[in-house]
């Protein structure tokens, strides 16, 4: 082949990419591999195709090519290796490894430092995390990441002042960027409401909110009506097919409820049984309704009873490929609360558990974080509330259609009295009770917002949290009151 039509496939393949079509691209940029193996580029081109696909393992691959044949930028290609490995494989301690590889051949590569940081976060190291945060700040000394990180860090080591001191300095001096400053500003909300200043602490996150929403593209902001809609359709559903039986004890035990609710929580607890491993936020679900299940959710009602087979058996192959000794495995994804007919259908003896909390404390905990793109109504107390209200419409529905197949964990009875909610949930999940399910710290890593928090002894102090924030949420709270749904 000729060297213009090599460029050729090079611009159809950025094409396929910018129209989301990654499988395509993948095959074009591998198309472009095997016509010119020695180009590093295609090979680094060919990894994030991959990725963007879920074709996870053939991206690990094409990375390695590009670094064996001297890509560019090698930091870069061990990043995305380590995001992979972290984030979609569960290999945690080879990510670990690619960063540090990241950091040698280049130390500051700012993204390399902030990641290692985080993964240490996960870990529960704080030590460790805290000297890769201050590598962070020597590549980018107004990184507002990493500044908030720290503060993040200090806040759980008792130090509240110090980290409001280092974030207040830290803005007054000016944010590189309006992202920068609103990843200061939650850090700083964070610190301030440790120190019992709520006034303050409510200011900086309405303006770090504000800044967050004003860097997301229109296209990333939260849609009351479309969102409506989607809850409306599910309703409206009639009955759909079924992938036929499947053994209870070889099903994933799916965790939802709102985000802040306490599923991270309830998702560790149950992992320190000798029977459950951990699956943390799978993508399995959210996938199979882009990929294989647009426009959703219509296209439910025309799945056959082979099709969802085919799917449960996609599901089952991508969750062996990552945990291969498991006995039984948890998806603890919040947000799949939308899809329970989905996952009925696919697995009709699944057992859902539903965390619960008190709505007030859950929208407060929802405000003070920032998620990025991650959750679109999280700008706004009025737009939680919107969310909320739609949430429990669905999930009355989902009662109604599921029944005793839906258990609820109340998280402030549970950190109040965990044997009282933990033992029947273990019989819910058809499990043995088991004393190691009330040790108080866990035992590998923790991917959440929350991670500090998770990692501290059972405590009741974020409930009725809401209530230092009774003026900021009065709005809030009259509605929900109306609704019937406090």
């Amino acid at each position: 082949m000729t060297e213009p039509n090599w460029h050729a496939l090079g611009v159809e393949a950025a094409q396929r990419l910018r129209e989301g079509r990654a499988g395509d691209a993948a095959e074009l940029f591998e198309r472009m591999a095997q016509l010119r193996p020695e180009h590093a580029d295609t090979w680094f081109n060919l990894g994030y195709a991959c990725r963007a696909d879920r074709q996870y393992e053939a991206a690990l691959d094409a990375y390695s090519e590009a670094l064996a044949r001297g890509v560019s930028s090698p930091e870069e290609a061990h990043i995305n290796r380590a995001v992979i490995l972290a984030e979609f494989l569960h290999k945690v301690p080879e990510a670990e490894a690619e960063l540090r590889q990241a950091v040698a051949v280049n130390p500051q590569a700012l993204t390399a430092w902030l990641n290692l940081g985080g993964i240490e976060d996960d870990l529960g190291e704080p030590a460790a995390a805290r000297e890769a945060y201050r590598q962070a700040l020597k590549a980018d000394p107004r990184s507002g990441r990493a500044l908030a990180r720290l503060a993040a860090i200090d806040v759980h080591e008792g130090e509240h002042e110090r980290a409001a001191k280092l974030l207040g300095d830290s803005l007054q001096q000016g944010a590189r960027s309006a992202e920068d400053a609103a990843e200061m500003l939650f850090g700083l909300g964070a610190a301030l409401d440790a120190g019992g200043e709520y006034s303050e602490a409510f200011q900086a996150v309405t303006e770090a909110n504000r800044m967050a929403a004003g860097v997301r593209a229109p296209t990333g902001r939260y849609d009351r009506a479309q969102h409506e809609r989607l809850v409306d359709a599910l309703i409206a559903m009639p009955p759909i097919q079924s992938a036929g039986p499947w053994p209870a004890d070889k099903t994933p035990i799916f965790i939802c409820g709102m985000f802040r609710s306490g599923s991270t929580l309830v998702e560790q607890l149950l992992a320190r049984h000798p029977e459950v491993t951990a699956g943390g936020e799978l993508e399995f679900i959210p996938a199979m309704t882009r990929e294989d299940l647009a426009p959703y959710p219509e296209r439910l009602t025309g799945t056959s009873a082979k099709q969802f087979e085919a799917l449960r058996d996609k599901y089952l192959e991508q969750l062996q490929r990552l945990f291969p000794d498991a006995a039984q495995v948890t998806d603890k994804r919040p947000d799949n609360f939308l899809h329970l007919a989905l996952i009925k259908a696919l697995f009709p003896a699944a057992r859902i558990i539903h965390t619960v909390r008190n709505p007030l404390d859950t929208i407060v905990s929802a405000f003070f974080l920032y998620f990025g793109d991650a959750i679109r109504y999280a700008d706004q107390v009025d737009d939680i509330v919107h969310y909320y209200t739609q949430y429990r419409r669905l999930m009355d529905h989902w009662r109604s259609q599921f029944g005793a197949d839906v258990h609820d964990v109340d998280y402030d009875r549970l950190v109040i009295d965990p044997r009282s909610e933990l033992e029947p949930l273990l019989a819910f999940c058809g499990l043995e009770w088991d004393e190691a399910c009330l040790a108080q710290t866990p035992n590998e890593a923790v991917r959440t917002a929350s991670n500090w928090q998770v990692r501290k002894p059972l405590h009741a102090r974020s409930s009725g949290r809401w209530k230092n924030y009774a003026r900021e949420l009065e709005g809030a709270r009259r509605r929900l009151a109306d609704l019937g749904l406090l």
